[in-house]
């Protein structure tokens, strides 16, 4: 059984929203993932990589639909009280596909998940990251995930309370409080995805080879910049 380890505390910035949680304690024991792969509907393809895109979720809005079992219990029931956590890194290729599934992996060792759940905080999504989209990098789990967290955790984010309070606001609007908070990044370089309300899920972030900001190639999904936006506040 694991001790549970000293809180994380991540950086308070007035009026911003926090990138994880304020204090990120982990659970006494950590599951171990199950091994995933390439299936009928999502197979393996070994591509190019063209660009990347640095996707975060908005906890609240996850939680408020999760089923409530031992899956989101660390993410939605353990009071930390996450707000953007971090999905993933993906590579995309130069067309409307990307590489995904390159190589077999197996489950990743549990210190490799006990230094990423205060990012990600699901034993089995940090799996599925690394088999997915991790195999496609020349990389080892350790520098994937140290790279992902790096690349999250620089990200400074727009006052989420004031945002949703807001009687009418648009993706664009969304995309450019969001863009402002962050040196270099720009509104066509950010994409949302929503749930069929129009609630905010992700923030998908594209980025060159380079891990630099740049503006969304046109086969990059996401929301019409007019579409209307609703944002789950905090609790």
């Amino acid at each position: 059984m694991l001790k549970k380890l000293l809180p994380v505390v991540a950086l308070a910035m007035p009026g911003v929203a926090m990138a994880q949680a304020n204090q990120c304690r982990l659970p006494e024991v950590i599951a171990r993932p199950k091994a995933e792969g390439p299936s009928a509907d999502e197979p393996k393809r070994v591509l190019p990589i063209g660009y990347y895109t640095l996707a975060v979720s908005w906890s609240p809005q996850y939680c408020k639909t999760a089923r409530g079992g031992a899956r989101d219990a660390f993410q939605c029931q353990s009071g930390n009280g996450f707000a953007f956590t971090l999905h993933g890194l993906w590579p995309d290729g130069y067309g409307k596909e990307w590489p995904q599934y390159c190589k077999p992996a197996a489950p990743l060792p549990r210190k490799v998940i006990r230094d990423h759940l205060c990012a990600t905080p699901s034993v089995q999504l940090i799996q599925h990251e690394w088999v997915k989209h991790g195999t496609c990098i020349p990389t080892t789990p350790t520098k994937f995930f140290a790279l992902s967290r790096k690349l999250y955790s620089a990200l400074r984010y727009p006052d989420m309370t004031a945002l949703a309070a807001r009687p009418t606001l648009s993706a664009r609007d969304f995309a450019q409080a969001f863009a402002a908070e962050n040196k270099g990044m720009v509104a066509d370089g950010i994409r949302l995805n929503v749930t069929r309300d129009g609630s905010l899920s992700e923030v998908w972030i594209c980025m060159d080879r380079k891990y630099r900001y740049i503006s969304c190639p046109a086969q990059q999904g996401g929301v019409k910049d007019r579409a209307q936006l609703r944002i789950e506040p905090q609790g």
